[in-house]
């Protein structure tokens, strides 16, 4: 999959994907702008190849998933000035008002 971010966002949920391969290639150029990567249990995202200037690459959670891992994402590329971003769903406001817990919060490493 070849990525395009430039002085935009692109977010790309995995949440409710059909996993068919066990890996997945992403070719991202970030320029100015950001690229978000939705996951859940079961996805683990390698965003070792991508060179950074002046940008910044967060992968949470950290320590990856409990769940044994049924997609790799491999991300490489350039990232100039922009944000690459890894992360797990978020609540709702609704989730958030009652208080309830994130989704897949329990799934995290310590």
């Amino acid at each position: 999959m070849e990525i395009r971010a430039v002085g935009g966002t692109v977010k790309l949920d995995f949440t409710n994907a059909v996993i068919t391969q066990p890996t997945l290639q992403i070719q991202a150029y970030v320029r100015g702008g950001g690229l978000v990567l939705v996951t859940k249990p079961g996805i683990e995202v390698d965003a070792d190849g991508i060179t950074v200037h002046g940008g910044t690459v967060r992968i949470r959670p950290r320590n990856g998933w409990k769940e044994p891992v049924h997609l790799t994402v491999q991300v490489s590329g350039e990232n100039r000035g922009g944000r690459v971003t890894a992360r797990p769903p978020r609540r709702t406001f609704r989730q958030w008002l009652v208080r309830r817990p994130r989704p897949h919060a329990r799934s995290f490493h310590d």
